[in-house]
């Protein structure tokens, strides 16, 4: 009996500085700044939906106190201009889009303008194709981090759609539907 008791408390003492351990491993290369910190750079790969021809690629940089957004999309009709938002989810394995949800607006504001005081996080505006079919993207987003504490975009999606985004229409600005996404991911540092 002696033993099994001396037996369990060592056990019992194992499991304890066992689980100490994983605590203070979990703190230190578990917490958001150990695993993110030093990201300060991503990029989506925009690929299009069903019956689209819009591909592209947008990168973001970590720059200041915001995230400079920029790239290029092809494919989209000549002299065109089209809704440009970051949505919630990173998954476009829908083939009309769907999957990548609604914009990203984790603070719960209504659609807007990327300038307005108040607007979804991933509210960044409009693109316009040239007479080539091409839209360069290069805007400075402020209010979002790309994997830091405030709003962190990596991991959602990008999304370029039929329509203009009017900034007023609740709550997608009558964007349409959604002609190319892509995942926000990690990228290479260069």
């Amino acid at each position: 009996m002696r033993k099994l008791l001396f037996a369990g408390a060592l056990a019992a003492m194992a499991l304890g500085l066992s689980l100490g351990g994983c605590d203070a491993m979990h703190a230190d290369h578990m917490s958001h700044s150990g695993m993110w910190g030093g990201v300060t750079k991503a990029v989506a790969v925009l690929q299009p939906t069903q019956g689209s021809n819009v591909h592209g690629t947008i990168w973001f940089d970590t720059m200041g106190d915001g995230v400079h957004v920029h790239g290029d999309v092809t494919g989209l009709p000549a002299n065109t201009t089209h809704a440009f938002h970051i949505h919630e989810f990173g998954d476009a394995s829908g083939a009309d889009g769907a999957t990548a949800g609604g914009h990203y607006n984790p603070e719960g504001h209504a659609h807007g303008g990327p300038t307005d005081a108040a607007h979804h996080a991933g509210d960044l505006g409009n693109i316009t194709a040239d007479a080539s079919g091409k839209a360069t993207v290069d805007v400075m987003v402020h209010g979002i981090s790309i994997a830091g504490m405030n709003d962190p975009v990596i991991g959602r999606g990008v999304v370029v759609h039929a329509g203009q985004d009017d900034m007023k229409t609740q709550p997608t600005g009558n964007a349409g539907a959604r002609m190319a996404v892509g995942v926000i991911g990690i990228a290479k540092a260069q």
